[in-house]
């Protein structure tokens, strides 16, 4: 399930400007972060995000452990922001020297009363609110609806990052980790209807996420590595690439992100050169 995760405008304004859903933390490389949400991590420039880490990093005595200077990422799906006019003020008790992030029970109290003026005010924003997923444990009355699962609408950075680390940040077939040659595959191609959804991706080495998008590598639906004749007969080549056939490909630990069936059929029947 996701929990819905809810912006607070400090003072003076005190509020509530909107809310989405936390999908997942992950650890990132600065340079992986950027090329994932781009001006989206809040400056122009990979340089000015550098450099606005870096002045924080000063500010309160940190030094990162690692040259590579990771920094926490908070992904968050399926955005809504309210006008000014509709912001929702913040929850009674909260205290008013909190600089930090709380939780709330959605189903009493001023969890409850935020939660629902949120949605009062998403349902005019976007009118597609029904189908969003809430955890809410029990409804406290029928106003507020049946808990419900929906798988969560990823954005291509958020897709990225959700398959690497749901395959340990190593190619499904090769057990590669050097993370700038990784890449998150779409088995069934986002162009051609295919969802962001982990059970839809692939973390691949680059070179073979090539091929898988060509049609001269595959996954059968028994999770085994298919490599197409075809590459031999197009490019009398292909050494590196057949000793992969025949293997299983290495699968996330949590049986929900592993490739669903339904899209490894669809790559075997609509891309896979055989």
């Amino acid at each position: 399930m996701l929990s819905p995760f809810l912006f607070k405008l400090k003072a003076p304004h005190n509020a509530i400007c909107g809310f989405g859903y936390f999908a997942r933390w992950a650890s990132l490389p600065d340079w992986l972060a950027w090329e994932a949400f781009g001006e989206g991590n809040g400056t122009g420039t990979i340089e000015a995000l550098r450099e606005r880490i870096d002045a924080l990093r000063r500010s309160i005595g940190y030094t990162a452990d690692s040259p590579l200077k990771p920094i926490g990422s908070i992904l968050i799906v399926d955005p809504i922001w309210f006008a000014a006019d509709d912001w929702v003020p913040q929850p009674a008790d909260w205290p008013r020297t909190s600089v930090t992030g709380k939780t709330y029970d959605l189903t009493t109290g001023e969890g409850a009363r935020v939660w629902q003026e949120c949605q009062v005010r998403a349902a005019v924003v976007q009118p597609s609110i029904s189908r969003m997923p809430m955890r809410v444990a029990a409804p406290t009355g029928p106003r507020y609806g049946s808990p419900r699962l929906v798988a969560p609408r990823l954005g291509q950075g958020t897709f990225r990052i959700a398959v690497t680390e749901a395959y340990g940040r190593a190619c499904a077939l090769t057990g590669e980790h050097s993370l700038p040659v990784l890449e998150a595959a779409h088995i069934r191609g986002y162009g051609t209807d295919g969802p962001n959804e982990i059970a839809n991706g692939l973390l691949l080495r680059a070179d073979l996420h090539r091929l898988f998008d060509q049609g001269y590598l595959t996954v059968t639906a028994e999770n085994r590595v298919e490599i197409s004749p075809r590459l031999r007969a197009d490019y009398s080549n292909g050494h590196t690439y057949y000793p992969l056939h025949g293997g299983h490909i290495r699968l996330p630990v949590n049986p929900a992100d592993r490739p669903a069936r339904e899209y490894l059929s669809w790559h075997n029947e609509k891309v896979y050169r055989v």
